[in-house]
C-alpha cells in the first residue's frame, strides 16, 4: 500500500530491523549474488593477517540493499525515484542493523506528489553505518 501525502508530516519516521546477527554466510552469499569477491569480505586469513582488520566485513552495497528493502516496504513497490547513501562505518559479522526513514519534505512536482526522506542505518551499538536520502512518489 502506497503512502498518502495527506497522512504524512515532516518529521514522521519509519524504522525496521533489517538484519539480526549478520552471518558470515550472508556476507558470502552476497559476494556470490553481486560478483564482488573482494577477499576483505570473504577470506578471514587475508583480512586479518594481510590487511590487518579484525575480521571480514560486509559489502557496503549489502547494507545499502537491506536499507533499500526497508524503503520499499515503507513507500511501496516501484515508488522510489531517488536513493543515495554514504557508508559511514563498517558492518561486521554478528551486527544487528536497524534502518530509519525520516520525512524531510513533501512536495508537488508537475502534479506528482513526492516525499523526500533522510535515511540512516545503525548497528546494535547505535553507530550509524549508513546515511543517505531517498525520494518517492506518493498518493495525494
Amino acid at each position: 500500500m502506497a503512502l498518502k501525502a495527506s497522512a504524512l508530516k515532516v518529521g514522521d519516521t519509519h524504522s525496521e530491523r533489517v538484519v539480526e546477527n549478520l552471518s558470515r554466510t550472508q556476507i558470502v552469499q552476497y559476494a556470490g549474488a553481486s560478483g564482488d569477491y573482494n577477499p576483505l569480505h570473504t577470506d578471514e586469513v587475508f583480512t586479518t593477517k594481510v590487511a590487518g582488520y579484525p575480521s571480514v566485513f560486509a559489502h557496503g552495497m549489502l547494507t545499502m540493499g537491506m536499507t533499500g528493502k526497508m524503503l520499499t516496504n515503507y513507500v511501496g513497490d516501484a515508488r522510489l525515484t531517488k536513493y543515495g547513501v554514504r557508508f559511514t562505518s563498517q558492518v561486521w559479522p554478528g551486527d544487528t542493523l536497524d534502518a530509519t526513514a525520516t520525512v524531510k519534505a513533501i512536495k508537488d512536482e508537475g502534479g506528482v506528489k513526492l516525499v523526500e526522506l533522510d535515511v540512516a542505518t545503525t548497528n546494535q551499538d547505535g553507530v550509524t553505518v549508513l546515511s543517505g536520502y531517498a525520494e518517492a512518489r506518493i498518493d495525494p
